[in-house]
């Protein structure tokens, strides 16, 4: 995939305007600094945004907790369903195998992240990602099929080194203020983390 700021651009602020929110309220809660939202392709206007709500369930990540909202929505109000196939699928964090999993499962052929898996394991050090795709697969980093027959991964920072100049370094250093805003829910999930007794994975 070549430069697109707009979608580009257009993801940066889900993220920041959208998810974010959620999360900082989830941390504080106990819950992971992870999130995802379901976007129209047509114009990429959101559907629903989600984030980790695993201090109710161990399962409820947040890319399985936003297509668990997503038909908890659309089959309370018809309207408001998307076609899987019609849309773009955002994480905050390259998902675990239990979330590229449920995205081929729900009917998404995309998803986009973020922060890669070495990522969650070195910048906010939760790296059970990496060893389950280790121990369960035998995979190592990366090693995973990023295009497969079910959907096609996109790293934001990787559309971001296609573009060029004044734009690549607008676009990185909107990821480095959010970064920054990361952290910050970063350290809240570690400072209390040990006390979370329904999160097995810490």
């Amino acid at each position: 995939a070549g430069c697109d700021p707009i979608l580009i651009g257009r993801l940066l602020d889900v993220i920041e305007q959208e998810i974010v929110p959620m999360q900082q309220a989830g941390v504080q809660q106990g819950n992971k600094v992870f999130g995802a939202a379901i976007l129209r392709k047509a114009d990429l206007s959101t559907v629903i945004a989600g984030t980790n709500k695993e201090t109710e369930n161990p399962l409820w990540h947040g890319e399985i907790n936003t297509i668990k909202s997503y038909y908890e929505m659309a089959n309370a109000d018809e309207s408001k369903r998307h076609p899987p196939g019609d849309s773009i699928f955002l994480s905050t964090h390259e998902p675990c195998t239990l979330c590229a999993s449920a995205i081929a499962w729900g009917g998404y052929d995309n998803f986009y992240y973020l922060f890669s898996h070495e990522d969650s394991r070195d910048a906010f050090q939760i790296g059970d990602d990496l060893k389950i795709l280790e121990q369960l697969f035998r995979l190592g980093p990366g090693e995973y099929a990023r295009r497969n027959d079910y959907w096609t991964a996109y790293g934001i920072v990787d559309l971001i080194e296609n573009c060029a100049g004044a734009e690549r370094e607008a676009l990185l250093a909107r990821v480095e203020r959010i970064k920054g805003i990361y952290a910050e829910m970063s350290a809240i999930y570690q400072a209390g983390k040990q006390d979370n007794r329904n999160i097995p994975l810490k």
